[in-house]
């Protein structure tokens, strides 16, 4: 299980001293045929291969996904 995995983005996790998210495109991740997704994984160690947590997100659901994380924003952020 898991296919190609192209990383897109590595970004500094606030308030760690060494965490990382990173954004990534996996291709076939659930085996030959399957759709792509966009990984996001968060490393408290700062290592991007062996995430504490991930998950995957169908490109058909990032737009709302987005729209849900720039509401969480203008809801909740300080």
């Amino acid at each position: 299980m898991g296919g190609e995995h192209t990383t897109i983005k590595t970004i500094k996790l606030n308030g760690t001293k060494k965490g990382l998210i990173s954004i990534a495109n996996i291709k076939e991740p659930y085996g030959a045929g399957t759709e792509p997704v966009v990984s996001i994984g968060i490393s408290l160690k700062g290592n991007i291969s062996e995430p504490d947590w991930k998950a995957h997100i169908p490109y058909e659901n990032l737009d709302e996904l987005i729209g849900a994380l720039k509401e969480a924003k203008e809801k909740y952020a300080k």
